[in-house]
């Protein structure tokens, strides 16, 4: 397991961020490559190949990061407290992160098994944190005076790790964004000017593999002109994958907070807090331990057992024991046979018997095997799949005795 005895609190307060559990290349031209289907929505050959990677990926850390953090006192703060803008514009003078925090972020990453990372680039609070030339309300001119973007993208790239992009549509600071809904020159203007900040993220800093919108309050995709927007991102990134926030379908759904797969086989990523708030809140310290954040990743595959998920790679079925229940643990419903059975960290030959209905594995040790979390490896004779239903219908039950 790898070492989480890093002082979170500690790296947040330097970062003044947080985390949250998600080569160079010269951009092409801003034409969509023939056959692209702007929205992302088609389940085409192309789709599939952008997405391999995601898929393999599975792991990734969501950094907020923002003027909100020198606030402390949660992302939407501007908002939910009414604060006037050229007051929380005040709060640039205490946004500056510890040099190096993004090698911190990516360090980090890469030790807990994540494969890649995203970035806040732009939050409701209209702040933007690399060196557009679009609007002096940036980390070059204010905060940080640094491209935090630019530091970021290296950082991720020194670890090996995928970089991606959030960026909110909605803006709480610039004079456009609430009076776009109802003014057709002032949607012109900030249409304009979201398109142009997405173009220089796409365009000043290589190859990026996420563009992960938010928010598209209060237009729709009509209104941001979200298929010419998608078009010039896939123009200029070839390989990126984008999120369904622009009020398109893009290439996955963004559920957060809960982990629920989408329905008909659609791509998915579920986005959590690893305590109770996105931003850095300094009042929250309800972080949620190893076991927890273990336990989430593991029910992304989810199967029916009170002490138990699973997760497969092709025949391999893999049993994460959370709650060590003793010498012995079953499975309700596996269709296939079981070839072998063994722990993750070795140990005794494990013992296997099925009967149609529970697949029983004896020989365990009484103690768990490992913390927090006990894996059991069994090698089946096709791709595992689990049908509770009919062993809930068919198992044999006792007669009523008289």
């Amino acid at each position: 397991m790898p070492d989480f005895s890093v002082d979170r609190r500690g790296l947040l307060i330097g970062a003044a961020a947080a985390p949250v559990v998600v080569a160079a290349q010269e951009p092409a031209s801003a034409q969509p490559p023939p056959g692209r289907d702007p929205s992302g929505a088609a389940s085409t050959a192309d789709q599939q190949r952008r997405m391999k990677w995601w898929h393999d990926a599975k792991f990734g850390m969501f950094i907020h990061f923002g003027l909100y953090a020198a606030h402390g006192r949660h992302e939407w703060s501007m908002e939910n407290e009414a604060i006037p803008v050229a007051e929380y514009q005040k709060f640039t003078a205490g946004f500056n992160p510890a040099p190096g925090s993004a090698r911190g972020w990516a360090r980090l990453a890469k030790a807990a098994g994540m494969k890649y990372m995203v970035l806040t680039s732009k939050h409701h609070e209209g702040f933007c944190n690399w060196d557009t030339k679009l609007t002096n309300y940036n980390s070059v001119n204010y905060g940080p005076r640094r491209d935090v973007i630019r530091e970021f993208v290296e950082a991720g790239r020194a670890e090996g790790l995928r970089v991606g992009f959030y960026y909110s549509l909605m803006d709480w600071h610039h004079p456009d964004g609430a009076r776009c809904q109802d003014d057709p020159a002032a949607r012109r203007r900030f249409v304009d000017y979201t398109h142009g900040l997405i173009r220089e993220l796409m365009t000043n800093y290589g190859k990026i593999d996420i563009l992960w919108y938010d928010v598209s309050w209060p237009l729709d995709a009509e209104g941001w002109e979200s298929e010419k927007m998608n078009q010039m991102v896939f123009g200029l990134q070839p390989d990126i994958i984008v999120n369904n926030r622009n009020r398109l379908a893009g290439d996955f759904s963004t559920p957060e907070q809960t982990i629920r797969a989408e329905r008909g086989g659609r791509a998915w990523e579920s986005c959590m807090t690893l305590n109770d708030s996105w931003g850095y809140q300094r009042a929250d310290d309800n972080w949620k331990d190893p076991r927890t954040v273990i336990r989430n990743l593991i029910t992304c595959q989810p199967h029916t057992s009170v002490y138990a998920n699973f997760t497969r790679k092709g025949n391999t079925l893999y049993m994460h024991v959370y709650f060590w229940p003793g010498t012995d643990v079953s499975i309700s419903g596996l269709k296939q046979k079981v070839l072998s059975a063994r722990l993750l960290q070795g140990g005794p030959t494990l013992s296997v018997t099925q009967d149609g209905f529970r697949t029983h594995i004896t020989g365990l040790p009484a103690a768990a095997a490992d913390s927090p979390v006990s894996t059991i490896v069994l090698e089946c004779d096709g791709v595992p799949e689990q049908d509770t239903l009919n062993v809930r219908v068919n198992k044999p039950r006792a007669g009523i005795g008289i």
